[in-house]
């Protein structure tokens, strides 16, 4: 039973994405979800057990988009050579040497500095998510809904929350957050594909999740 909810969830995705005109290079991000959650699904479903929720046993869970396309949306959303990459780039390289810790404390230190800068909070919620292995602490939270409320009105706070949610596995969470942001992102935007691709296999993953929770039919 198990099996076919997954084939009927895959086959709904993929119908809706073609009724709703999403281009075929979008497509892409909606089979990275099912093959996801297939494979989720195969190394730890047991159909003969009743549904029951269960949390995740690792934080992360989705990843989107890598972690070189994250920084180089950053880039599109926020703006490149700016003044905020005195923080920006010292904290990427702490990330890729492994002092995830380090880059949060310096990101820290860069809104205290500059406190009305979205784009320093936003990125902060998004080291302290790496430091904390890919959970979303209170603090984290905090960060991410800072950068929104500093730019009500701008994508990246938005995304950058609700893509760290899905890592956190947390993809229902994220699905608002990647609805607003698509919303305020321009038409003509370089990032849109990725916002709307991000925001299509969260969904999918989400709708995954919810089919292989229900209990088998009798």
């Amino acid at each position: 039973m198990g099996w076919a909810m997954l084939a009927l969830v895959g086959a709904l995705a993929f119908g809706l994405l073609a009724l709703l005109g999403v281009p075929r290079t979008l497509w892409s991000f909606g089979a990275a979800a099912l093959m996801l959650g297939a494979t989720g699904y195969a190394l730890q479903a047991r159909p003969g057990l009743s549904g029951a929720p269960v949390a995740a046993s690792r934080a992360v869970e989705v990843d989107a988009v890598g972690a070189t396309k994250m920084r180089e949306l950053r880039s599109a959303m926020f703006g490149q050579f700016t003044a905020l990459d005195y923080a920006f780039y010292p904290a990427d390289a702490l990330i890729r040497s492994g002092k995830a810790d380090t880059a949060a404390r310096l990101m820290l230190g860069a809104v205290r500095q500059t406190p009305q800068a979205p784009a320093l909070w936003t990125w902060l919620g998004m080291t302290l998510v790496e430091a904390d292995q890919g959970t979303m602490s209170p603090a984290a939270g905090l960060a991410f809904r800072r950068g929104v409320t500093l730019a009500p009105k701008h994508p990246g706070p938005a995304f950058f929350y609700g893509m760290a949610l899905a890592r956190a596995g947390q993809p229902e969470a994220a699905i608002p957050w990647l609805r607003r942001a698509l919303r305020l992102t321009p038409d003509g935007a370089s990032y849109r594909p990725d916002v709307q691709g991000a925001l299509i296999q969260i969904q999918m993953l989400a709708a995954m999740r919810a089919a292989a929770a229900q209990p088998p039919a009798e």
